[in-house]
Formats: C-alpha cells, sequence, structure tokens
C-alpha cells in the first residue's frame, strides 16, 4: 500500500473553503501517490475508501459536465458500474446516491456498448437525444451534488486515517 499524506495545515485552509476544497486535499494526494493518474496497477496499492472517493469526484465531474452519457462515453462507466462503488457509498451513509446508481446500472448495461462507441462531436451531441433515459438520473444527481459532496466530505472528516496520513 501506498502511503498518502496530507497536512494539517491544508486541511484546515481546505475546509475554510468549502466541502470541495476539502475533498480535493485528499484527492490531490491520492494522485500526487499514484503519479496522478490512476491505473489497474496502482489501484491495488490504494484502500477501497480511497478508490471510491476518487470514483465519486469522476462521476461527479462528468456527470456535472454531461450527465450519465457523458460519464460512459468517456470510458468510466466501468469504473463506476462495475466495481462496488454503488454498495461503498451505500456504506458511508448515501442511500440516494446508492439508489441512482443501482437505476442507472440497468441502463448502463443496455446501452453502454452503443455509448461508448467512438463517434464524432455530433453523433456524440445526438446521444443524448437517442438516450433520454438517463436524463432523470442526471437531474437527480445534479440536484442532489452538492448534499452527495457534503456528506462525503463528513464522512472523509471522521475516517481521516482510512484516506491519508495527516502531517
Amino acid at each position: 500500500m501506498v502511503e498518502i499524506k496530507v497536512k494539517g495545515a491544508d486541511l484546515e485552509v481546505a475546509a475554510r473553503q468549502g466541502m470541495d476544497e476539502f475533498i480535493q486535499v485528499f484527492v490531490d494526494a491520492i494522485h500526487e501517490a499514484t503519479g496522478g493518474q490512476l491505473t489497474a496497477d496502482n489501484m491495488g496499492e490504494l484502500n477501497a475508501d480511497q478508490i471510491t472517493l476518487l470514483a465519486y469526484v469522476a462521476l461527479r465531474e462528468e456527470v456535472m459536465d454531461g450527465g450519465f452519457v457523458q460519464l460512459i462515453h468517456n470510458g468510466l462507466g466501468g469504473f463506476i458500474f462495475r466495481n462496488p462503488f454503488g454498495k461503498a457509498v451505500r456504506a458511508w451513509g448515501l442511500q440516494d446516491l446508492y439508489r441512482i446508481i443501482h437505476k442507472c446500472h440497468g441502463l448502463y448495461k443496455q446501452y453502454h456498448e452503443q455509448i461508448e462507441q467512438d463517434c464524432t462531436d455530433e453523433e456524440f451531441m445526438a446521444m443524448f437525444e437517442k438516450f433520454p433515459e438517463f436524463d432523470e438520473f442526471d437531474d437527480a444527481f445534479v440536484e442532489k451534488e452538492a448534499d452527495f459532496t457534503e456528506q462525503i466530505a463528513h464522512y472523509v472528516d471522521e475516517h481521516i486515517s482510512d484516506f491519508a496520513t495527516v502531517e
């Protein structure tokens, strides 16, 4: 296991700035320890909580920018839907996020091959019309994103030693 280290002073500053910044301190430290990119090789160097945190941040960035269709098209569907991410966030107390992931999983299984294909920008944009089933999950996530992020920040704060060593 690779040791993830964060500075206590950085956490204090980030906590005053907000939940996103607090979480980002851990994400940055994990990325630094893994060479900046999560791979199959270095994933084994992280614990389940660290991987779940990275998965949430990736999910949040993609869904807030372009929804679940974009997340799947950009190759992150497997990371979210073929791993125990949903069960992990449920164990962290995020029941609503678990429900979104669980319900969206069936659509992922049904459509991921079509969505993951290489395509032009125009074809990609057409996917939002072609797969409107994802809209309700996009909307539900966007509506509750601030709450999800706050809950995750609280979870991390209450379990800091599971994410990093504070120096």
